[in-house]
């Protein structure tokens, strides 16, 4: 039986760019990222990685702006497709992991209809670095014994978020692309039985120098957080008030209680 043979290509690397912080990348993200020839990269991950690349490797954008004109998935496609038939490395650099909200898997199943070698290279996920920079454990013993991972992002009305009875019922429940759905998120929460007290912290531009967590509970999040802006990741359950005390990685502005950052708070027991 005669197989079927197809042209020598280059290949493509998925590479998860981790939170924001560049020395949170893989060590085999920051290797693929110097021998890369090309770096197509998201609006997500940091541009100072780039800086970890040789200088003759090309650099393209396809970042995604929420109602705002993008490159579109079926372009980005054909980008990867086409770099990698002409014989390139092509890294693929995306923000947290790949197939973490990322469209990674989408992006493989391209490359594999076209018969184009790739290899994903998993990265931290926001979902887990926001809430440990922040000092919110998202397990822990004889409290929160699991915790669910879910998109904002598609919430057009509340029936398309998610099963929110199971959701109410979460330890730990951890939203991303959710900022500018917050207080829908809360009243939705609270309308199926979750406890309007329940804690609940918000942590804008996680690992960032400017990182800011606020500290507060679904009836008052919404409220407090008018001054935030996304990036953010939303963490819901008990153990988001423990980011009052195991919280270690002191940002520009660190800590926010009940709308009072350390800053202020700072500045009002030295006065």
């Amino acid at each position: 039986m005669k197989t079927q043979s197809y042209p020598r290509y280059g290949k493509v690397y998925l590479v998860g760019a981790g939170p924001g912080d560049p020395e949170l990348i893989t060590v085999k993200g920051a290797k693929m990222l110097k021998e890369a020839d090309v770096i197509v990269y998201d609006r997500l991950a940091n541009p100072a990685l780039l800086s970890m690349s040789s200088e003759q490797s090309e650099h393209l954008y396809v970042g995604k702006r929420p109602d705002k004109p993008s490159v579109s998935q079926q372009q980005i496609n054909h980008i990867l497709v086409t770099k990698a038939r002409s014989g390139k490395v092509v890294v693929r650099l995306k923000g947290g992991d790949p197939f973490v909200f990322g469209r990674g898997g989408e992006e493989c199943e391209a490359l594999r209809t076209a018969h184009v070698p790739f290899e994903v290279v998993p990265g931290i996920s926001s979902a887990l670095a926001a809430p440990a920079f922040a000092g919110i454990p998202v397990t822990y013993r004889r409290e929160a014994r699991s915790f669910t991972v879910v998109t904002g992002h598609t919430i057009r009305n509340t029936d398309a978020f998610a099963n929110w009875e199971h959701l109410v019922h979460t330890d730990t429940l951890v939203v991303l692309m959710g900022m500018s759905r917050l207080a829908q998120i809360a009243a939705m929460l609270i309308e199926h039985g979750r406890d309007a007290n329940t804690p609940v912290g918000v942590i804008e531009k996680a690992t960032y120098a400017s990182q800011r967590v606020v500290v507060g509970t679904l009836e008052t999040i919404a409220e407090q957080t008018e001054l935030l802006a996304p990036p953010g990741t939303i963490v819901i359950g008990t153990l988001a008030s423990k980011s009052k005390q195991l919280a270690w990685f002191h940002a520009e502005n660190s800590i926010i209680n009940n709308g009072i950052s350390n800053d202020r708070l700072h500045k009002q027991f030295a006065g």
